[in-house]
């Protein structure tokens, strides 16, 4: 697993083989942020369910302002430590609490993000809730983006405007803007 564009491109990232976590594929990383190119410059992200940081990493190496990383796990946070610390700048914070206490303690703090990434784990079917919570919260700055992977799950909520759906074999990925 590597760094696929901008100042990190080729790094290479630990965490492809741990239990608990499922790395974005390489081409679905590239067209997944190929999409939100435009929106990635100084933006403040948010990547809940970090794992081994791959999304957010790609994020803050394309043009991201400030990360937060969002993860539980004893094993893939000590992953997760151990990717941020290859990179150069101190741009990113790091969080271990489970996402719903994370996204409290930013609705709490009044901290509003420019893009959401949504990589939960798809057995708990996710997404609709957080998405929800995200609106009721107004966590999304205007103009906004939420990028969500997921499998099987239906996402139901209209809450956002969908930007766009790309399927990948069994994972589809949708990006939603707050107009």
């Amino acid at each position: 697993m590597r760094v696929i564009s901008g100042k990190y491109k080729g790094m290479f990232l630990d965490g492809f083989n741990i239990d608990g976590t499922r790395p974005t594929m390489d081409r679905v990383k590239e067209s997944m942020f190929a999409m939100i190119q435009a929106k990635l410059k100084n933006s403040i992200c948010l990547d809940l369910f970090a794992g081994s940081g791959s999304l957010g990493i790609e994020a803050l190496s394309n043009g991201a302002k400030y990360c937060y990383f969002v993860d539980n796990s004893d094993n893939i946070y000590r992953v997760l430590k151990n990717n941020l610390s290859r990179i150069k700048d101190s741009n990113y914070s790091t969080v271990f609490k489970n996402y719903k206490q994370a996204l409290d303690d930013f609705k709490n703090n009044k901290i509003k993000f420019d893009l959401i990434i949504l990589d939960p784990p798809y057995k708990f079917n996710l997404v609709n809730d957080i998405i929800k919570y995200i609106y009721e919260n107004n966590l999304l700055n205007k103009n906004g983006i939420i990028m969500c992977e997921y499998e099987d799950e239906i996402l139901k909520e209209n809450l956002f405007t969908l930007l766009k759906h790309k399927k990948y074999g069994s994972k589809n990925v949708s990006i939603y803007i707050n107009s």
